[in-house]
């Protein structure tokens, strides 16, 4: 079935031995636990490190747990920021291996980059990195958790949890909206985190908007990074040209 609201959307498979993620809190120090199922906010990176511009805006619209949900945990030693080591219990998932579908939307805080708005071009680069396992090293949660991506129809296969009617999460942090994604005047030249009760179904979770998120927290003021030169760094033609 062709996909009419969002043409742009892209399906894959992201996998990895081991994950953390986690409340941004919990990474000060000390113990760290996961949560049992990605936040919006890692899958989104996940898919920023495969492809990604500063023109568009990433949307993640829904996960499908593939594998039973596991946890190990495991004895770390950790630096500490006063030098030497310390010890600490890390709780990871384990055997991870997750389906996604996300899609893109301009970033309209970003009117410099207008000229750059070509909806196929980044279409067609963000699906062959996809195909290529991404542009950048992709991590699920922690840079010592290795993930690998691959292409993928979302809803084929069997999942552990297709049979489980109904399954909640509780309070989770979705993400951080920053300054170069705001969406109102609240979140303008702000840092706004957001939390929501995800729920899955059948093994799939929907993800809402940020903005649809039921709780929003101002964390501090910030500005919106400059870009430059867009005309040059963002060309268009040529840069789809190099990669394909």
């Amino acid at each position: 079935m062709k996909n009419t609201r969002y043409p742009n959307r892209v399906e894959f498979a992201v996998s990895g031995s081991y994950a953390l993620f986690s409340d941004p809190v919990m990474r000060v120090g000390g113990e760290k636990c996961t949560y049992p199922i990605p936040t919006y906010e890692a899958l989104k990176g996940i898919l920023m490190s495969v492809y990604w511009k500063p023109t568009l805006i990433w949307y993640i619209d829904a996960l499908r747990v593939m594998n039973p949900i596991q946890m190990e945990v495991k004895g770390i030693r950790p630096i500490k920021y006063n030098g030497g080591n310390d010890l600490a219990y890390y709780t990871y998932l384990k055997d991870c291996r997750y389906q996604v579908r996300a899609h893109f939307e301009w970033n309209e805080n970003r009117p410099e980059l207008e000229q750059d708005r070509n909806e196929n071009k980044h279409h067609e680069i963000a699906k062959k990195m996809i195909r290529k396992g991404g542009r950048r090293d992709i991590f699920l949660g922690t840079r010592e958790c290795q993930g690998y991506v691959e292409p993928c129809v979302f809803g084929e296969g069997e999942g552990a949890y297709d049979a489980t009617e109904r399954l909640s999460f509780g309070l989770t942090y979705h993400g951080i909206t920053y300054a170069d994604e705001a969406y109102s005047e609240e979140t303008a030249n702000r840092m706004t985190v957001n939390f929501f009760r995800p729920v899955m179904e059948r093994g799939i979770i929907l993800f809402p908007r940020p903005e649809d998120c039921p709780l929003h927290e101002s964390l501090r003021e910030t500005e919106i990074k400059p870009f430059g030169a867009a005309k040059k760094n963002f060309s268009g033609l040529a840069e789809f040209q190099e990669v394909t």
